[in-house]
This record gives C-alpha cells, structure tokens and sequence, in this order.
C-alpha cells in the first residue's frame, strides 16, 4: 500500500514487548497510527504480562488492536481476545480446534471484531452479509469452508466449556514440563516473569556450533528417534520451537525428553573437525543400515537404535538430506530441457 509504514517495536530479553519504545512510537505516529500487530501468548512462547496497557496505549493514540489467533491454544477458558484489549482476530482453527497444521491448507477461520468494526464486514453478492458499510466480498464462499467447520464445531461441542479449559491447561503444562525436564541439557530462550513458558517454548541451540552441529543436525537426527522435529529456525534462526499441545500423553512427552537428552550427549562427543558423526550423516535410512559396508566411525545400532523404545517401534526414513531449504529457497525447475520440445 502507497505510503503504508511498518514500525516495529524493540522487545526485551524475556521476549516481552519494550513498552515505553513502543509508547514512544505511538505517540510519535499518533497521527497515522493505524494498528498493532500482537500475538498473544508472543510467538516467543510467553505471555505478555503487560498486554492490556499494551493494547491501551494503541486506542489511546487513535489506533486499533490486530491478535494474531495462532496461540490460542494458550489463551480458551482461561482469557480471550475481547479481555486484552483486541479490536480484530483471526481465529486459527488448526491447533487450537482440531484442523490439522500445515501440509499447505487447509487455512480457514472467523474473523472476530470488535462493534465498531462490525459496519464494515465484508459483503458477497450471493448470500446476504456484511455491515451498513460493507467493503467488498474477499472469499468466494462467505463462511469458509463448510467441512472445516464442522468439523471444529464438533470438537468444541464434544469437549464443552470445561474441556476446552482442560485442554488450554494441558497444553501449557505439557511445555512447561518439558522445559523443566529439558533443563540443564537445553536452555530455553525466553521465559515470563516466574520463569515459565506459555504453551510453546525455544530452545537455544546456536551455542552447539562451536561443536560443528548445526540446529538442522538436531532436526534430522530427531528422525533416527522416530520423531518429526518441531519448528527449526523460527521465530529465531538456529532454534527449536516446540509445542507439545494437549494432545501428547505423559509417555509420549518423556519419549520424545529421553531422545533430546540422548542428542545432546551425542552433541557434547562431537568436535568441530570431525564431520563423520552420527549427528551429521543422520538420517540414517534402511539401505544405509542393511548395506553390506559401513563405513562410519559408529556401530549401526547407535545409528539407528540409540535407545531401547526405538526397536520396539522403528520408524525408517527413506531418504537422507536432499538439499535441505535450498529447494525453499531457491527456483528448480523439473521440466524436460527445451530441446526435448523441439519437433523432428
């Protein structure tokens, strides 16, 4: 948007927002103020305990509030985006009401707004909709899709108020006690003020390059253990983000501490020189493992079975690294060459 300004505000090292930079801006901007962008609990996986003057400092200054609805799996039954402040959301179903999280889509939600943004809901030619002052229709369908929905609606029904706490209580306590078990092997990045995470946590994992291991050595490793890694490189590069949710048991959150516990070690074994370890060749696929030669300075069973549950439960992989990101990051066309298009 022509003369559109984005002004970001500094953030603290617990991961809050820096509240006097951002009464500074405001202030300063008063008069084009548009909006804030905030997530809540913050992406950094902490509750910003100052979120309503937050939010107050932007009305105050002619602006209104956007929260990001991607954390709220952090916030049903216990708070909403009406009690901090908020003027907009869009509520995520993924995560937080049983749609699944990523594999491209499917991405639909409400739009939740405050009453003096109601006027301008969107309108849709066919089906009655929108405010007095209706800007134009900006899906095909006005409601999202009718599937997603409902499904989310049944989970919501079956589960009721009471459940929807629990599993708001549930995802919050499962991160927090990975944390602590996690703690004095990983540090975690950001904390609150009483030294706990919100429903996703960071753990630190930049230090490990003074031993030649990279946060992506850790993700493909993870795959060796039978699990798919959590979130790498977001929102901070060389990190892991990891957000249990509700949905993991006991078992499963100690599994899954017993394998980061167990890479960590593997971590400390490493030097920077030697790029022939477990950590580095890993995935180690069936073809590896059952190929006549083995080449590497580690048994096979370290490779692949390096605690005892694995063998009871053996995922393989079936491929080692491709070119990681590079296929994100850059065009690769798999089209036949030119010529093959070229008539006799």
């Amino acid at each position: 948007m022509a003369g559109m300004r984005v002004v970001v505000t500094k953030t603290l090292e617990n991961g809050n927002i820096d509240v006097e930079d951002l009464r500074e801006k405001a202030i300063l901007y008063k008069d084009n103020l548009s909006c804030l962008m905030v997530t809540y609990p913050s992406t950094h996986g902490v509750f910003e305990s100052a979120i309503k003057e937050i939010t107050q400092i932007i009305h105050d200054n002619g602006g209104q509030v956007y929260m990001d609805g991607a954390n709220m799996n952090a916030q049903v039954g216990l708070t909403n985006p009406a009690t901090i402040g908020a003027d907009v959301c869009h509520l995520n179903l993924h995560k937080t009401f049983a749609i699944p999280h990523g594999g491209g889509g499917p991405g639909v939600g409400p739009i939740c707004v405050a009453p003096q943004l109601v006027p301008f809901l969107p309108s849709n030619p066919v089906v009655a909709a929108g405010g007095e002052k209706a800007i134009s229709a900006i899906s095909a369908a006005p409601w999202g899709s009718a599937l997603v929905c409902l499904i989310s609606y049944g989970y919501i029904s079956m589960l009721g108020a009471e459940g929807l706490k629990k599993s708001t209580e549930y995802a919050i306590l499962n991160a927090n006690y990975i944390k602590e078990k996690l703690s004095g092997h990983y540090d975690t990045l950001y904390s609150g003020e009483m030294g706990r995470a919100a429903h996703e946590m960071i753990l630190e994992c930049r230090p490990f390059k003074q031993k030649g291991i990279e946060v992506t050595d850790i993700a493909k490793r993870l795959m060796d253990y039978g699990f798919h890694a959590p979130t790498v490189s977001f929102p901070v590069a060389g990190t892991l983000m990891i957000e249990p949710t509700e949905s993991e048991n006991l078992e499963e959150l100690d599994r899954f501490c017993d394998a980061m516990i167990s890479i960590r070690k593997e971590i400390e074994a490493s030097t920077i020189e030697d790029n022939n370890n477990v950590l580095k060749n890993s995935p180690h696929t069936l073809s590896m493992l059952t190929a006549d030669s083995w080449n590497f300075p580690y048994t096979r069973e370290q490779a692949a079975f390096p605690l005892e549950y694995i063998a009871e439960n053996k995922f393989w992989p079936t491929v080692r690294r491709a070119d990681d990101a590079y296929g994100d990051r850059n065009l690769v066309c798999s089209c036949a060459p030119i010529e093959a298009y070229v008539e006799n």
